[in-house]
């Protein structure tokens, strides 16, 4: 790189940001940790009537919670305050008029209701009505009219908008680094609006004048400014300016592959297109966020690099850093990325599993002691102390807890899973699965359960591997399938034909509450023997 990489995301606070925007910030940051560059967050809050309050705060913490701080931005390292646009409208008034001055922009004084009527004569006819240089001196405005004409409207308070005089029968050569080259003829290209009647400039021109001021020297953005490369690269002209080089990323589509991805199709689908949960201050309605959903940050990021990115081997999990170093941007595609909820889902089962067993049981016990207090509450709530759950365990013994999230977080994507993986290991069943029950409990169930309950009481080495052992022997001398004993050995210990090895669990909660569970299932299904014998005629 010749001169120093300066990126920049440039958001409008509009509402909440889209994973789009979010893989936008991405690539970004990735480009210029790669180079030893600088990442710029900057509010566009040129469009004021779209302007959502919480916004601009949603954004910051959506880039902290991802992993991906700007270097420069509001209240950090302000070396081109102010980083609001919305702060800067003097700033864009000087060089409205200095293309004003130069010939390159004009004002525009039609109204709305004339460029309405314009376009309704120019469809009458079935063409399309373009301001550009075929009308641009018939129409209302300082090209048409004299000097004179034009101060006294200025004077008068007369509304204009001042546009850019696009330069005729040009062709505009223009490289995209992941595009390639681009050719315009300008004579398509209409004569944008660079500065708006309520004083404000539109994106055009703030974008153009802010990333020259703050010195940018790649633009990586959407796909969808790709149409506003052209009048981008002819005001840097207009202004003399040398232009960054730019970069237009593809979509991210609809999971069928058709169109862009919307907040719609993540509330059809049930997946989140937002980073963190939003709430619509306006409406009251709540869309979900990956964070609030349990992804990790890892996991989110991974997924969003691999979304028009392919690093070209056959790794898929990588970490920010290794994302910072493997990142190029030739190897970003142009055609659009597909999103896929259930490589999604991958991405987070694969950080969930690497993470520590520590971790994650720390990360479970909040989750945890608040399944256990409503169970409890709901309980003593049916005035039935005898069926109140029964703790083989303090509830915050991280210990245990680890041990437990060792047996299971295989068989989990977030940690909000562990608790339907898990929950017999801290309260005793209370019901049992009715299929299982049927299959499982026969006439002579009970009596080999109460043998069963013998042996295990002789053993005094309660180990997964003692206890298995002795009771497979014990099962091979009285000459009968293990499905009779296995299966409501399981169902006593679990409430249903769940979870993980059987002697993990029985090593885990120990001796005592093991054969606890095998008399309470006995009396269970006696109990409902007798109902069924009593019933009977």
């Amino acid at each position: 790189m010749s001169k120093p990489v300066r990126v920049r995301f440039a958001p409008s606070p509009t509402g909440p940001l889209h994973i789009g925007g979010v893989r936008t910030a991405l690539f970004n940051y990735l480009f210029a940790k790669k180079h030893k560059g600088t990442f710029i967050l900057r509010i566009e809050d040129t469009d004021q009537n779209r302007y959502v309050a919480n916004a601009e705060q949603y954004i910051m913490d959506a880039l902290k919670w991802s992993g991906i701080p700007p270097d420069e931005t509001i209240g950090k390292n302000e070396k081109f305050a102010p980083y609001r646009q919305s702060e800067r409208k003097d700033i864009y008034k000087k060089y409205a008029d200095e293309l004003i001055n130069s010939g390159k922009a004009y004002y525009a004084f039609d109204t709305a209701e004339e460029l309405d009527a314009l376009r309704n004569e120019y469809q009458e006819n079935k063409k399309t009505f373009i301001y550009n240089h075929h009308n641009r001196e018939k129409l209302n405005n300082s090209l048409s009219l004299s000097e004179k004409e034009t101060q006294k409207k200025l004077k008068n308070g007369d509304k204009f908008v001042i546009r850019f005089k696009t330069p005729v029968d040009k062709t505009l050569e223009m490289k995209d680094m992941i595009r390639g080259d681009i050719k315009i003829d300008t004579n398509t290209l209409d004569d944008k609006i660079l500065f708006k009647s309520d004083g404000m400039p539109t994106y055009h021109l703030a974008n153009i004048v802010d990333d020259h001021l703050m010195e940018i020297s790649h633009v990586i953005r959407g796909e969808e400014w790709l149409p506003s490369m052209a009048l981008h690269i002819l005001l840097y002209n207009a202004f003399g300016w040398d232009a960054p080089e730019f970069a237009h990323l593809p979509l991210i589509l609809k999971p069928t592959g058709k169109g862009k991805l919307s907040k719609r199709d993540g509330d059809k689908l049930g997946f989140p297109v937002f980073p963190l949960e939003y709430k619509n201050e306006s409406t009251g309605e709540i869309s979900r966020g990956y964070r609030e959903d349990g992804y990790f940050t890892e996991a989110f990021i991974n997924m969003l690099a691999f979304l028009g990115w392919n690093p070209g081997t056959e790794q898929e999990l990588f970490s920010l850093e290794e994302l910072i170093q493997a990142f190029e941007i030739s190897k970003v595609g142009k055609s659009g990325a597909k999103f896929d909820v259930d490589k999604t889902k991958w991405y987070q089962h694969q950080y969930l599993i690497k993470k520590s067993d520590t971790e994650l049981a720390e990360l479970f016990i909040p989750i945890l002691q608040d399944k256990l207090d409503v169970i409890a509450n709901e309980m003593k709530q049916s005035f039935d102390s005898d069926r109140l759950p029964r703790r083989s365990t303090p509830r915050n013994d991280l210990d245990y807890v680890t041990k437990v999230v060792s047996l299971i977080k295989e068989r989990a994507t977030f940690v909000s899973d562990f608790w339907d993986l898990s929950s017999f290991f801290f309260e005793a069943p209370t019901k049992y699965d009715a299929k299982a029950s049927k299959k499982a409990w026969k006439q002579d169930t009970s009596e080999l359960m109460k043998e069963l309950i013998s042996v295990l009481s002789n053993i005094e080495d309660f180990s997964a591997e003692n206890t298995e052992n002795i009771v497979k022997q014990w099962i091979t001398s009285k000459e009968i399938g293990f499905g009779k004993i296995m299966q409501p050995f399981r169902l006593s210990l679990v409430g249903a034909m769940k979870g993980p090895h059987l002697y993990d669990i029985t090593n885990l909660i120990g001796k005592e509450e093991t054969i606890k569970r095998i008399e309470q299932a006995i009396a269970f299904f006696d109990q409902i023997k007798d109902i069924k014998t009593q019933g009977k005629p």
